[in-house]
């Protein structure tokens, strides 16, 4: 029986891995549907999304995928600060759109498609990394630490590693989010 749980679990996060992308898009129409924005909800939401697009730009330019395990800069408070800010992005969105029913899916959304995806990349990085558990042990997987203690390993920002996850399109796809709104204040009342 635990066995049939395991595999439908790994199958779970497979698929949840392929459909996240199709769903956001769904997501897009639903979003601009119940949105309702003014023009206090707006600046209200930067609260949550600069910082969300500053830690995922923060953290894009000290992970290097499939190469090592980051430990340093936002990896020592926690495991995924990518998700971390992805997560304070969208619901900053939530907060500008003012819809109850957007962050209620939006929590739906992460509990059945990101955390799944979430648990996958860590048997990945388990399987990788001999130091992941230990890792593990020190670092929350998503709610930061902020005591945390720095790895002894090295590290610092790199424009490089930042340039190369394109991390700035989360900029760009933030401010399109703010247009769209705007008009929505505009022409759709």
């Amino acid at each position: 029986n635990s066995t049939k749980k395991s595999l439908r679990s790994f199958r779970w996060r497979k698929r949840s891995r392929r459909i996240r992308v199709p769903l956001g898009f769904l997501f897009v129409i639903f979003y601009i549907w119940l949105a309702r924005p003014s023009f206090l909800s707006l600046p209200i939401s930067l609260v949550l999304v600069v910082p969300g697009i500053l830690l995922r730009g923060y953290a894009s330019g000290y992970v290097k995928k499939n190469a090592e395990l980051t430990t340093t800069g936002p990896y020592a408070y926690t495991r995924n600060p990518l998700y971390l800010g992805s997560i304070l992005i969208a619901f900053g969105f939530a907060l500008a759109a003012r819809s109850v029913w957007i962050a209620v899916v939006l929590t739906l959304l992460f509990l059945v498609i990101y955390w799944p995806v979430i648990l996958g990349e860590e048997e990945y990085l388990r399987a990788q990394f001999s130091g992941y558990e230990e890792y593990c042990s020190r670092v929350p997987r998503l709610l930061p630490r902020p005591w945390a203690v720095q790895s002894a390993v090295s590290g610092s920002f790199s424009f490089d590693l930042y340039r190369k996850h394109r991390e700035y399109n989360s900029i760009f796809g933030s401010f399109c989010v703010y247009l769209v709104l705007i008009a929505r204040i505009f022409l759709w009342h």
